[in-house]
């Protein structure tokens, strides 16, 4: 059978198909690739250092400043969010104050505490 009549008859696309007889001649095995996963992490896991450094300098440090800084200082370029997962892997988390919130008791308002670790 044709790899367009098994894709058609396995209701696949023709290119999955294609790509599936090409990886079976290629390695002889019919297991499954891994699936997904982080590729791109250690780009900016080299700077860890750096950023948890900036980070303890600056206790109110924001997203965008940290970005800026590696793009400015070290010449990377990332997101915002790229430095927000860098510190949730490392169990840096924001605590909720009362300057924070949008409706809470009054009683409830203290100083903005910045990042803290926290156990993860």
């Amino acid at each position: 059978m044709s790899r367009r009549a098994a894709a058609e008859r396995f209701g696949i696309g023709i290119a999955t198909a294609i790509r599936w007889v090409r990886s079976f001649r290629a390695s002889g095995s019919i297991q499954a690739r891994p699936k997904g996963g982080d590729l791109r992490s250690h780009r900016i896991e080299a700077y860890r250092d750096v950023i948890l450094g900036a980070v303890a300098a600056q206790v109110d440090i924001t997203l965008v400043e940290l970005a800026e800084m590696l793009r400015r200082d070290h010449g990377l370029h990332v997101a915002p969010s790229t430095v927000w997962r860098l510190l949730d892997r490392h169990a840096m988390t924001i605590k909720k104050n009362g300057a924070r919130q949008r409706a809470g008791q009054t009683r409830r308002a203290r100083a903005a505490t910045g990042l803290v670790r926290c156990a993860a």
